[in-house]
């Protein structure tokens, strides 16, 4: 057996070759939303989703400025007596200068009017979108901090709301707007009223989505602790529950554009969207029914209808990944 062999203080020190890179710095914790963020990352289909999104937002305000002017006809490219682009593939018109063809009966650009088309249906879905996060927000969240015959009101409201024929009152109200209210008229009045009607009626999504939520976060410790420091009802709501709501608001408004998306294109398509000259999704794959474009021109048909495929597909896949990452429980 060997005797202990005695070393001075200074040779406990490690040397650098056995130092574990890293080891001297604080360790850091990270928040919610930075570990949210990170599998937001690690999901590829989500990314994928979002870098779509903004490729489409990015084309539809700047791309039409490098392309033909939309509204310029080219009768010269057009076989009048068939209603077909004369040349091009699938007799589209295709060329350096008509990427995606030209319409079938007045030779515009077909891919400038798509893009401004997705332009006004963002605008919309969107706009809409926030105006339903708004109100839901309010209603939801006051309804279920309140509770007592506040929640039965507003909860009764907003079934009423949900149980209203939507898509007929669009129309009809849309169809007896007069040529000029509030300071707006033509496109301008549709856009604003589209965008309230979206968005007042399909409020009750979220403030369902609000409402669940509150009830639950009025319940915990946190709240209980502001009550008993004596904080108030708009402290507590706007300081402890409202923050803890981002996340499922975040998500569900995701997941609501897309829906917003379709709504608008079905009304453009039944001829109660925006007006001509304008572009619209909708009222593009409407007249390619009326024209049977499927027959002499199919892939003006199949050209708007693809991008509001991609549109909602990459709302989707965006959503269902925030989904996961902020409320990982929902895998």
């Amino acid at each position: 057996m060997t005797a202990p062999v005695e070393v001075s203080g200074s040779d406990f020190e490690a040397h650098p070759e056995v130092v574990v890179k890293g080891m001297g710095k604080a360790i850091q914790g990270r928040s919610l939303w930075e570990i949210a963020w990170l599998r937001l990352r690690r999901d590829k289909v989500a990314v994928g989703g979002a870098f779509a999104i903004v490729a489409l937002v990015v084309a539809s305000i700047v791309g039409p400025w490098f392309l033909p002017d939309p509204n310029v006809f080219n009768q010269d490219m057009i076989d009048t007596s068939m209603l077909r682009p004369k040349e091009g593939w699938l007799h589209s018109g295709m060329s350096w200068d008509h990427l995606l063809g030209v319409e079938p009966t007045t030779g515009r650009d077909l891919l400038a009017r798509i893009l401004i088309g997705t332009r006004v249906s963002l605008l919309v879905s969107i706009a809409a979108t926030l105006l339903s996060v708004a109100i839901g927000v309010v209603m939801g969240g006051f309804a279920g901090y309140f509770g007592g015959w506040v929640d039965t009101v507003v909860s009764r409201f907003m079934d009423a709301l949900l149980a209203f024929p939507l898509l007929l009152f669009a129309i009809a109200l849309i169809g007896i707007l007069p040529r000029q209210m509030w300071g707006l008229e033509g496109n301008g009045l549709k856009i604003t009223v589209l965008v309230f009607i979206i968005g007042f009626f399909y409020c009750p999504y979220v403030g369902r989505i609000v409402r669940g939520q509150t009830l639950s976060l009025r319940e915990r410790e946190f709240v209980d602790a502001a009550r008993a420091l004596g904080a108030s009802h708009t402290h507590i709501f706007f300081k402890e529950v409202l923050p803890n709501l981002f996340a499922p608001i975040i998500v569900y408004a995701t997941l609501l554009i897309p829906t917003n998306i379709l709504f608008e294109a079905s009304l453009s398509f039944l001829g109660v969207g925006v007006n001509a000259p304008l572009p619209s999704l909708g009222l593009m794959l409407n007249e390619a029914v009326a024209l049977n474009a499927y027959e002499n021109a199919p892939l003006y048909m199949v050209f708007p209808g693809l991008t509001i495929f991609l549109a909602v597909l990459a709302f989707n896949l965006l959503g269902d990944g925030l989904r996961d990452a902020l409320d990982p429980r929902s895998r």
